[in-house]
């Protein structure tokens, strides 16, 4: 069966759909020995040669669905013109060619999915589903009542207001407090901004849960297959566009005695 280009390539690993129409306009990608630039054209894996950078590519391997808890210092893009260690690196006897469903920044540490199912990552990413991700924040001195409010609330960056999140205070000391921030948009670098805006400085942020996966006792650069039963509850988790779900509430809270942490 006939499918568009760039559907092609996000099923068999190599990138996902947008990235996918750079590589196709690029001139990486031919159909029979004939480059095709032109978004939008069509194959049929089955009875076409399709080929990206000269070698031909397959939309039958193996499924693979992998949870890495991401340490500092990589990158979550595919390649990186400075040289940077990428998150692929640490992923030793998958011998699949896998990418990763969203990002983390190169200073962030935590939870991230990699798969080389397309459909599946787009899914996940698509911001109707609405699918929750967890972070732990230090951040220097101490958090106000009022930012946490603000925080929860949505606060305005330069693409505008962030939706409204869960935030919790977790802990405090003299120097350095932890909030929790449960968000479900995707925007880059959207926690470090949204501390930023309401005067808090990030000292460490790790994502410490998505969805219903959390790091439990997985240390920086542990991975992990997903289960089949883990990966059909991430399918149903999601929630087509057009259900007439009404708007998230708030994650306003009322700020309670914490410990002292030091």
């Amino acid at each position: 069966m006939q499918e568009r280009l760039q559907k092609i390539l996000s099923q068999a690993g190599i990138a996902s759909r947008r990235e996918s129409e750079t590589i196709i306009a690029a001139g990486r990608v031919a159909v029979n020995g004939v480059v095709v630039t032109e978004l939008g054209t069509k194959a049929d894996p089955d009875t076409d040669t399709i080929t990206v950078d000269g070698k031909s590519i397959t939309v039958t391997e193996q499924r693979v669905y992998l949870l890495l808890y991401k340490p500092v210092g990589y990158m979550t893009t595919m390649k990186d013109p400075e040289g940077r260690p990428i998150v692929t690196d640490l992923l030793k006897g998958i011998k699949e060619r896998v990418y990763p469903v969203g990002r983390l920044d190169y200073n962030t540490e935590g939870l991230l999915l990699l798969t080389n199912d397309g459909a599946f990552a787009n899914m996940l990413m698509h911001p109707s589903h609405e699918v929750d991700k967890g972070y732990l924040v230090r951040v220097s001195g101490q958090v106000s009542a009022e930012q946490i409010r603000r925080l929860a609330e949505g606060v305005k960056l330069e693409d505008g207001m962030t939706a409204p999140a869960k935030v919790l205070p977790v802990s405090e000391s003299e120097n350095n407090s932890w909030i929790s921030i449960t968000i479900h948009e995707g925007r880059y670098r959207q926690v470090r901004r949204m501390c930023e805006a309401v005067g808090l400085n990030v000292v460490r942020l790790k994502r410490s849960r998505y969805d219903f996966l959390v790091i439990g006792d997985m240390k920086p650069g542990d991975f992990r297959h997903l289960t089949a039963d883990e990966v059909a509850k991430l399918r149903r988790k999601t929630v087509p566009t057009g259900t007439g779900r009404g708007p998230r509430k708030t994650g306003v809270v009322a700020r309670r005695k914490v410990t002292p942490r030091r």
